[in-house]
């Protein structure tokens, strides 16, 4: 097996069309070899039959048996091969004619009627001594000038025919032995110049490098079975590059967004240490530190919650939640932000939902913060929660300006904003929608947003329940 494993494909393949290939040559070879003896069998005990049937016509002729045994010679040269075996004789009696140049014993035999027809199942099979094959035959015949009856026994010893077997024999298992190497040298060659497109490809994804990560397998000059081939390993190269630019942005941006507060941080302490301040200046600048420390702390924190949820680190407790008390809650906890831009929160919500508690108020604040942060001042943000036949639906609607498709579509991408303007409310810089989509990943569930021609944006929480679940909270709400 270990060396079975070591071999190349061209070489299996090979091997196995090498073994089909025996089977198949040897199978006609046995069954030409096997057509072919009983042919000459068959013509041979015709043969027998009809010199056997030749003499009881000249015996039918003849006046009287003692012309027989005055010229017994006459009928050795009727046989077929020299070790066939003619004897006439009475019956009951010792034979008066016998040419049995082997001296074999016939077989118990009953002779065939005078006017009973020879046929092949009156033949009767022997061996002589050195496992050549005999076929025998006896039958009555009647001398013509008195009357008497004769018994005739034949046999042809098929001597010849055994030395032309044994010959078609070995030709065989030689046209065999050709064969099957002839086809394994075809078939390694056919492979090998088959395998080309393989190789070809194989080369050309040793091209593929972080830097030429661009380069994509042809699949236009691939044969048929391959195509899929190269069609999927082009695909999982769009998804690499894909997760490579998504990486290389996430960098630059952290880098980016880091850089702001450490430059802050450096700043204020230099212009603090170019003269000696009071003990006011040094806390009023110790707390403005402090304000940018909690903010590379809150990103740090969020990179990390991102980090595991990618790897599937978190473990979720789940616990069942009221929807409406829990909306209520967040909706209670940022009113004051709303009420100073002039925004009026409304609660519509049923039934119950299983989720972590922390995370779920977690992407549901997330999600009151866009909306608080974006919506028109003087609009409804309206918090709902319902049932649907594969889950519960959480939605945050807000009134605010038409977003385009394109930025729709990267809305929970890390660091991605539509707007470059800043607020205190967000957690942290273009963490918070991110964050939003990996909690709902590692629920199971899904986040969606849509947005209508005059400006309704609605952010969409499917959070998977159990059927049964479902169906007791279809009952509560119906």
């Amino acid at each position: 097996m270990k060396l079975w494993r070591s071999l190349s494909l061209t070489a299996r393949v090979t091997f196995l069309f090498a073994l089909i290939a025996c089977a198949v040559v040897t199978s006609l070879g046995m069954y030409l070899y096997s057509s072919t003896r009983q042919a000459l069998e068959t013509r041979a005990d015709y043969s027998l039959i009809g010199r056997v049937e030749h003499f009881r016509t000249l015996l039918h002729d003849l006046y009287n048996v003692k012309q027989m045994e005055d010229r017994p010679a006459l009928f050795e040269t009727m046989l077929g091969s020299e070790q066939d075996v003619l004897m006439f004789s009475y019956p009951g009696q010792a034979p008066f004619v016998r040419v049995n140049p082997d001296n074999m014993t016939p077989p118990p035999m009953t002779p065939v009627g005078l006017k009973q027809p020879l046929t092949l199942a009156t033949l009767q099979a022997g061996e002589r001594a050195d496992g050549v094959r005999v076929r025998w035959i006896s039958t009555e015949a009647e001398v013509g000038g008195d009357g008497s009856k004769v018994v005739i026994v034949g046999a042809h010893v098929m001597t010849q025919e055994s030395h032309i077997l044994a010959a078609y024999y070995w030709q065989v298992i030689a046209a065999a032995a050709v064969s099957v190497l002839l086809t394994a040298l075809l078939g390694f060659l056919v492979l090998k110049r088959g395998f080309r497109p393989l190789s070809a490809m194989a080369e050309r994804a040793a091209e593929v490098s972080p830097t030429n990560i661009a380069i994509r397998l042809r699949e236009e000059d691939a044969p048929q079975e391959l195509r899929l081939l190269a069609a999927s390993f082009n695909a999982m190269l769009d998804r690499l590059s894909d997760g490579y630019e998504h990486l290389s942005q996430f960098s630059a941006d952290l880098a980016h967004e880091i850089r702001t507060p450490i430059g802050a941080l450096m700043g204020q302490t230099q212009v603090t240490l170019n003269k000696v301040r009071n003990t006011g200046e040094y806390q009023q600048v110790l707390e403005s530190n402090l304000e940018e420390l909690q903010r590379l702390s809150r990103i740090v924190e969020n990179i990390l919650f991102l980090a595991h949820a990618d790897h599937a680190g978190l473990s979720v407790e789940k616990t069942s939640l009221a929807l409406a008390d829990e909306l209520h809650k967040i909706a209670e906890y940022f009113e004051g932000v709303a009420e100073e831009r002039g925004i009026r929160l409304v609660v519509e919500a049923s039934g119950e939902l299983e989720a972590s508690p922390v995370m779920w108020r977690r992407a549901v604040s997330n999600l009151v913060v866009n909306a608080v942060r974006y919506a028109l001042p003087g609009s409804t943000v309206l918090l709902s929660g319902k049932p649907q036949a594969q889950g519960i639906c959480i939605e945050v609607e807000n009134q605010g300006d038409t977003i385009p498709q394109e930025q729709l579509d990267r809305l929970f991408d890390r660091f991605y904003r539509g707007d470059k303007s800043r607020s205190e409310f967000t957690e942290s810089n273009g963490l918070g929608l991110a964050i939003v989509r990996a909690i709902m990943l590692v629920h199971g569930g899904s986040a969606e947003v849509a947005c209508s021609a005059d400006g309704v944006i609605r952010f969409s929480l499917y959070f998977p329940q159990q059927q049964d679940r479902v169906q007791e909270l279809k009952v509560r709400t119906g």
